[in-house]
């Protein structure tokens, strides 16, 4: 991108750059050097989706890693919204990122974990403790969210205890549950059709419908 640009415009045009076809060589080299080096958040988080969007594995990943351990949260959070369209998903990196002090990047972390499915089953008990002690609920339910999506059943009793929790996360874990049977299952979900929120009671009702139920 033009070095003499303003930070705005660097960063839109490496934000269309990452859907605009693949990034020519140089180009690639460029994009990976602004994560590392520009001084402005926007742009490394920008040229973070281009580079991951469109470049090659081995220069996309060393610079994934750098955006990762970024001092702004946005550019973490970027790195982890981005990590499932990684070649080589990067769980243990994504795990640590469960602990980042900002509850946006924990929750963008577990997000893209659950979008990982049965590759992240390394990550269940680190989700098991973010879904059941997070302070942020919406971190709590995106954590229930993946061990759904993951369906390990070291992930069971979390999604049971998040059954307890807040409405929204109430109604996740319902959702959760869709991929787990067993006794402990069919009492969560026959309390769920009793529940104070509607919600709730939808999402139940629309699952044991899904099931035949």
């Amino acid at each position: 991108m033009a070095s003499d640009a303003g930070p705005s415009r660097t960063a839109a045009d490496w934000a269309v750059a990452g859907v605009a076809g693949p990034l020519p060589r140089g180009a690639a080299r460029d994009a990976a050097w602004a994560v590392r080096t520009s001084p402005d958040s926007r742009v490394r988080a920008a040229a973070l989706g281009a580079l991951v969007r469109r470049a090659g594995a081995r220069r996309t990943r060393a610079a994934w890693r750098a955006a990762a351990s970024d001092p702004d949260a946005g550019v973490r959070r970027r790195a982890a919204e981005l990590a499932p369209d990684l070649g080589d998903p990067p769980c243990g990196s994504l795990v640590s990122l469960l602990c980042d002090a900002d509850p946006l990047v924990a929750d963008a972390a577990a997000w893209a974990l659950g979008e990982l499915g049965e590759a992240a089953r390394g990550a269940v008990g680190a989700l098991c403790r973010l879904a059941t002690d997070h302070a942020d609920p919406l971190v709590r339910e995106a954590a229930v969210a993946s061990l759904g999506a993951i369906g390990d059943p070291r992930g069971l009793p979390a999604i049971l205890t998040a059954t307890t929790d807040k409405p929204a996360i109430r109604r996740r874990a319902v959702l959760a549950l869709a991929s787990f049977e067993g006794p402990d299952v069919d009492v969560a979900l026959a309390r769920a059709t009793e529940d104070r929120d509607w919600q709730v009671r939808d999402a139940v009702r629309a699952l044991l419908e899904g099931q035949g139920g």
